[in-house]
């Protein structure tokens, strides 16, 4: 557990873009039949998702949701001193997708940009890394956090483990310094050693594209079909490592922090499914009025999913101050626990492209 204290930092303004097309779970059955369909969306409770088409990047996202929060909060473009883009979807292997963010954005050519690539836990990761920055930099005047995934060009169709699981989002998270923040507390771990549990085989330079790797194959006797390049997940492993890992965390940060677990205003929990954060909140005995859900309408859409669901579901409820638990993991392992304040948080409308 590498714990992490910042003071006076904190999200000043949010806004979030989708892709306009909605996937009905129930009704993506070109490759499998109904029935089974109807048995895997009612168990993970993903009922709708959002898919890009093929000309929309993560980073189009990330631009129409930073151009929606620069627009309504009037926001001084050369002010903003420091770009993180967070995504495994980027536009390249390179150049940085941050760098032509910069640029697409118009901002200074003095912005720190530089990207970060991790999985499920990785806004919370990045939040640690912006609050690090502008902590003791009183240089850094704004910080942009893009967090933009097109997981529905990761994974295979024709894999049921995997095909009614992922959508796809962009947010944009504007970060200030002020004295009304008080202190943020971060728990940021992982665990190589699990790397397989989820994970892409081909198409780095371990094991570079070939003709063979984009070519699909039968992958396991229930007849679930993808190729090297395509993502998959043992799913039971998965749900093994949450229950172990998460609740620990969770109760370890609140320990070290001498925060009482039950006085937080609302848990933002990485939507992965429904059972998995059902049980977590059952096992910590958590109030479930305070814990907001996207999964039904917007799936699992990786580290895209804990500021996706601050905006679609808390847009209103952070006006005054309000004192969150953020909760992530994902591939890799890693995991991060995080506390924050919010304190009259600007939250725009969600819009599609």
């Amino acid at each position: 557990m590498a714990f992490l204290t910042f003071e006076n930092v904190g999200i000043t303004a949010m806004a979030a873009a989708v892709p306009r097309t909605v996937i009905d779970n129930y009704k993506y059955t070109q490759y499998f039949p109904e029935e089974q369909v109807k048995e895997v969306v009612d168990k993970v409770g993903i009922y709708e998702r959002r898919f890009a088409d093929g000309h929309t990047c993560s980073s189009d996202l990330c631009h129409a949701a930073a151009e929606k929060l620069f627009a309504d909060n009037d926001i001084d473009r050369s002010e903003v001193d420091l770009l993180i883009f967070i995504s495994q979807t980027p536009d390249y292997r390179m150049p940085a997708t941050s760098v032509i963010l910069q640029d697409r954005l118009k901002l200074p050519n003095s912005t720190i940009a530089f990207d970060i690539n991790l999985g499920c836990s990785a806004f919370i990761y990045g939040l640690s890394v912006a609050y690090s920055m502008m902590s003791g930099q009183p240089a850094l005047r704004k910080a942009l956090i893009l967090d933009g995934e097109t997981r529905s060009k990761v994974y295979s169709p024709k894999d049921r483990r995997t095909a009614f699981l992922f959508g796809d989002g962009g947010v944009a998270a504007l970060l200030e310094r002020d004295e009304r923040f008080g202190k943020s507390f971060f728990s940021l771990n992982s665990d190589g050693s699990r790397e397989g549990l989820i994970k892409i085989d081909a198409g780095g330079y371990r094991n570079m594209s070939s003709a063979e790797t984009v070519k699909e194959k039968v992958v396991d006797e229930y007849g679930n079909i993808r190729s090297d390049e395509q993502g998959y997940m043992h799913g039971g492993d998965v749900f093994n490592f949450v229950i172990r890992e998460i609740p620990k965390d969770i109760k370890n940060l609140c320990v070290r922090t001498g925060e009482d677990i039950q006085s937080m205003d609302y848990y933002v929990f990485h939507q992965a499914n429904n059972f998995i954060n059902s049980y977590i909140a059952k096992k910590m005995k958590l109030d479930t009025a305070k814990i907001p859900s996207t999964i039904a309408k917007y799936g699992n859409t990786s580290s895209v999913s804990v500021p996706l669901t601050i905006v679609s579901e808390l847009k209103n409820e952070l006006i005054d101050k309000k004192k969150l638990l953020l909760s992530a993991f994902g591939v890799g392992m890693t995991w991060a626990t995080a506390i924050v304040n919010f304190d009259n948080c600007q939250i725009s409308d969600i819009i599609e492209i």
